[in-house]
C-alpha cells in the first residue's frame, strides 16, 4: 500500500504577464481555482500512476473542503484518513506568467492540524512492503514521528523536503529516499557550485539514503549505490510548472510501490512531470499512466 500523509489546499491561481516584484502590482489576466496541496497533488499522482493510495490530511469544514477534494474522491483516493477541523481549508494563492513561471503563498489552515496522531493513524499496521510519502506543508513534528514509526515497522519512506524549512536539515537524513529540486538541495547541503553530483554522493553516503535532485528541463540526477543515474526530461512546450514537482514524487513513489527498479520509475515519473508542464493548474494537470504508454 502506499500511503501519503500531508497536506490539502484549493490553489487559487491568477495570470499576468510576468511576476511583480516586491511592492510593485501588475495587471492579470484569468483567475481560477483547482484542487492542490502537496500531499493532495502527491497521492493523485501516485493514484493516476496506477498505485493504491490512502491519502492522511485535513480540510475545513468551509466551501473549500468538499472542492479541494473533489478529483481525490472521483479517481479513487481513500479519503478515510483525511479529518474535518474548524480551522479554514488551506489555501494556496499562485501567480504564473507568460513563460510558465509562478509564486506562491501558502496559508495552511486546517494543514497545520495535522498532528501526530495523523501520523499514527496512517503507520498503524504497517510493515514491510508499505511506502510512506511526506512533504513540508504540513507540522515538521508529525514527519518526524511518521518517520520514527516507518523506520521501526519497515516502511520504506520517501521524502520531498518542498518547502524547505528550518526544521528539515533535523529530518531529512530519517527518510529512505531524499527528493529535493537544486535549490532545496542547496539549502540542505549548502552551495555546491558546479559539483552537484559529488555533493549528491557525499550526502547520499553520509545518511545511507537514495538521494534524488530534479533539475526541471535537465531532467533528474539520483545518487543511488555509489553512481549517479541521469534521467532525462521529455522536451515540451510549457504551460505551467506547478504541481511538477508533485507529479514526478507521486509517479515514482507509485513506481517503486510497484516493485519497479529506480531508474524504471524515476524515468516515468520524469516523463509525467514534462507531460504536467504543458498543462495549467496542479492536479488537474497530472496525467494518467496511460498518457505514457511510451515510457513502460
Amino acid at each position: 500500500m502506499l500511503i501519503v500523509l500531508g497536506s490539502t489546499n484549493l490553489d487559487q491561481i491568477g495570470t499576468v504577464t510576468r511576476l511583480p516584484r516586491p511592492g510593485e502590482t501588475v495587471s492579470g489576466h484569468t483567475f481560477s481555482t483547482a484542487p492542490g496541496g502537496k500531499g493532495a497533488n502527491q497521492a493523485l499522482a501516485a493514484r493516476r500512476a496506477g498505485a493504491e493510495v490512502q491519502f492522511f490530511s485535513a480540510v475545513g469544514e468551509d466551501a473549500f473542503g468538499p472542492a479541494a477534494l473533489e478529483l481525490l474522491q472521483q479517481d479513487g483516493v481513500d479519503l478515510t484518513g483525511v479529518r474535518r477541523t474548524d480551522a479554514h481549508t488551506g489555501i494556496a494563492m499562485i501567480l504564473v506568467d507568460e513563460a510558465g513561471e509562478n509564486v506562491i503563498a501558502v496559508l495552511p489552515g486546517a494543514n497545520a492540524t495535522v498532528d501526530e496522531a495523523a501520523a499514527e493513524a496512517a503507520l498503524a499496521g504497517r510493515g514491510p512492503g508499505d511506502v510512506l510519502v511526506l512533504q513540508q506543508e504540513i507540522p515538521m513534528a508529525t514527519n518526524r514521528r511518521a518517520l520514527a514509526l516507518a523506520k521501526a515497522q519497515g516502511v520504506r519512506t520517501l521524502l520531498n523536503i518542498a518547502p524547505f524549512v528550518p526544521e528539515t536539515t533535523g529530518i531529512a537524513a530519517a527518510a529512505d529516499i531524499l527528493i529535493a529540486n537544486e535549490t532545496e538541495f542547496a539549502l540542505l547541503v549548502g552551495e555546491f557550485g558546479d559539483r552537484l553530483e559529488a555533493a549528491m554522493l557525499e550526502r547520499a553516503a553520509t545518511c545511507g539514503q537514495i538521494v534524488v535532485v530534479t533539475l526541471g528541463a535537465a531532467g533528474v540526477r539520483i545518487a543511488v549505490d555509489g553512481t549517479i543515474l541521469s534521467i532525462p526530461s521529455m522536451p515540451v512546450e510549457v504551460v505551467d510548472t506547478v504541481g511538477a514537482g508533485d507529479t514526478f514524487c507521486g509517479y515514482f513513489a507509485a513506481g517503486l510501490s510497484a516493485g519497479d527498479t529506480i531508474e524504471r520509475a524515476a524515468r516515468r515519473a520524469a516523463a509525467a512531470a514534462s507531460l504536467a508542464c504543458t498543462r495549467a493548474g496542479a492536479q488537474p494537470s497530472i496525467p494518467y499512466r496511460g498518457e505514457l504508454s511510451e515510457v513502460d
